[in-house]
């Protein structure tokens, strides 16, 4: 980004993804209102900024003349977009923190890259990439480790989406039973927190929890915000008893199901997210939960 005693800006080259959206599938014009921000992090703009009201400048490059979309939809050149009246994304009293956090057994590194946008899109506050038994120790070799800003660009990927510029707050663990021993508490307090481990309802267990009937640690107060984390295994899942345990036993996650299936790791964190994200959102809007458990469709059906 480029400030200026006027606005900011900032010009994406013609062959950048946001450049290629914008006059392929937006199909923007001079002067055209765009939704756009900062993502948050820098000194100038820490918290993030975004505005509804930023306009956009096509800059036609050799041997583009007109500052136009081309013929053949695609860009004449690099994009400049001018940022006017940007607002904080998150207010100092962190009223419009995002109340859902995610603890992710590393899936294949290609999975993960196309998880990340997911992640972000949907949005967590905190992000922590960790092992288990059934996760390989090279996974934690990839390219997304030893190049942290392309796992940046993965999570900008899914802000650009959802239209967020606040990115989750990552936390790498290479051992799980360090993380829970010597970082959970810190992380997510057992008194601010409900914690929930995900894993597939087994036969012969009793009635499956859902995310709808988890229990908070202490009762909704108005003016609090109740938050969420959730445990989410490979795809292998997670060890049982040994690794089920150490959640459930040992640092109090309740056990919840989405049924019998085994899903894949990107199914199964956008299926979760999304609904400990209604249960946040029911319960800090003072908005009441029916839970009939025996009508629960079971796992088996």
């Amino acid at each position: 980004m480029q400030s200026s005693p006027v606005l900011p800006t900032v010009v994406l080259p013609s062959d950048d993804y946001r450049t290629i959206h914008a006059a392929t599938i937006l199909k923007l014009r001079n002067g055209d209102s765009i939704r756009a921000g900062i993502v948050g992090g820098c000194d100038e703009f820490p918290t993030g900024q975004y505005t509804d009201q930023a306009t956009i400048e096509w800059i036609p490059e050799a041997p583009n003349k007109k500052a136009q979309i081309l013929a053949n939809g695609k860009p004449p050149g690099p994009l400049k977009i001018s940022l006017s009246n940007l607002t904080s994304a998150r207010p100092h009293d962190n009223s419009n923190t995002i109340p859902v956090s995610l603890i992710l057994a590393l899936p294949r590194p290609l999975q993960l890259g196309r998880i990340l946008p997911m992640i972000s899109q949907l949005g967590v506050d905190q992000l922590v990439l960790t092992s288990a038994q059934k996760v390989p120790k090279d996974y934690f070799g990839s390219h997304l480790f030893r190049k942290p800003q392309v796992l940046r660009e993965k999570l900008i990927e899914g802000l650009c989406q959802s239209g967020d510029v606040v990115l989750p707050k990552v936390t790498v663990s290479k051992n799980i039973r360090d993380f829970l021993k010597d970082e959970l508490d810190e992380l997510f307090p057992p008194d601010e927190y409900a914690r929930v481990i995900a894993h597939p309802q087994r036969h012969g267990q009793g009635p499956p929890l859902r995310m709808q009937q988890i229990e908070f640690p202490v009762p909704r107060v108005e003016g609090t915000t109740s938050k969420i984390v959730i445990a989410v295994g490979p795809e292998g899942g997670w060890t049982e008893p040994e690794e089920l345990d150490l959640f459930t036993k040992s640092h109090g996650f309740q056990q919840v199901t989405m049924g019998s299936r085994t899903l894949r790791t990107d199914c199964a964190v956008v299926g979760l997210l999304s609904l400990a994200h209604e249960v946040c959102f029911q319960r800090n809007t003072g908005t009441n939960i029916i839970v009939e458990t025996d009508q629960i469709i079971r796992g088996d059906h």
